[in-house]
């Protein structure tokens, strides 16, 4: 009797905990629906009486979001193909190679992490600009071509991997980059989907790098479009939300298909260190 209570407290406190998570995005899709009338009214609205889906429309018709939501997605893909390439052969390299140096470099490598995305911004701004890289895919990309996150949960996962495995494909005449290739890669399906996921909605989510480098009005992306539908003199608030929930929809999307790998792949590389 007292575990089945404890149970029932535990899925009670869980259940408001992901109510309250929830709560923001819930609230945004209704927002999105709501008349301009309901949108302004004080105290607010929860939930809206009528269904304006023509909010949507209008938004596109304000401001290019399909063209934003292109860059996003180009941006995003682009950079977690790079992440993947870099992060993999690096981890690899880190997890069944021996050189001189390893564990230091190593040990750099990941502290690197400590070092907040701020600090690092004027520096890469200088060098994106000496570059003439401004208002560009390159710029919007490279510099988040190689992740230290990403090295070191796939060399965590790669530390999982049986010694004997690799030892009986080098009997077999395997060299590093055939077992790289042909076993440990497919393998590691959890793991690089983690860092695919993890690194995808990461550079969807980007503001401040696409905001200080983009100019023009075709390589914003979608983070910057949501800002333009706000003006000085008013702000019709449904179609900021309408707005949003487009932008976050694809998002949770990859989020709810994608969570069973994200969520393989943190727990197996959590087992090694």
């Amino acid at each position: 009797m007292k575990g089945r209570l404890n149970s029932t407290l535990l899925y009670v406190l869980l259940t408001i905990a992901a109510a309250l998570i929830l709560y923001p995005v819930i609230y945004t899709f209704f927002m999105a629906v709501m008349s301009p009338e309901e949108a302004s009214a004080y105290p607010p609205h929860f939930i809206p009486h009528s269904f304006h889906l023509a909010n949507f429309t209008e938004v596109f018709e304000i401001v290019p979001i399909a063209a934003f939501i292109g860059n996003t997605f180009l941006i995003s893909g682009l950079t977690m193909i790079g992440q993947l390439i870099t992060a993999s052969l690096a981890a690899y390299a880190f997890a069944k190679m021996e050189f001189k140096g390893k564990n230091l470099i190593f040990s750099m490598f990941v502290a690197t992490m400590m070092i907040p995305w701020e600090v690092t911004i004027i520096p890469n701004y200088l060098t994106v600009r000496s570059w003439n890289w401004l208002d560009t895919y390159q710029g919007l990309t490279v510099p988040f071509l190689a992740t230290a996150f990403g090295t070191f949960l796939l060399r965590q996962f790669f530390l999982q991997l049986p010694k004997e495995l690799f030892e009986a494909a080098r009997m077999d005449g395997c060299g590093h980059i055939r077992y790289f290739l042909f076993h440990v890669l497919p393998l590691s399906r959890p793991a690089l989907g983690t860092l695919a996921v993890y690194s995808f909605l990461n550079m969807y989510n980007s503001y401040l790098w696409p905001l200080l480098i983009t100019n023009s009005e075709n390589m914003r992306t979608v983070q910057i479009g949501i800002s333009m539908l706000e003006f000085q003199e008013s702000t019709s608030w449904n179609l900021v939300f309408a707005g949003t929930a487009l932008v976050i929809l694809p998002s949770l999307l990859l989020l709810i298909f994608g969570l069973k790998q994200l969520v393989r792949g943190m727990a197996a590389g959590a087992l090694k260190g």
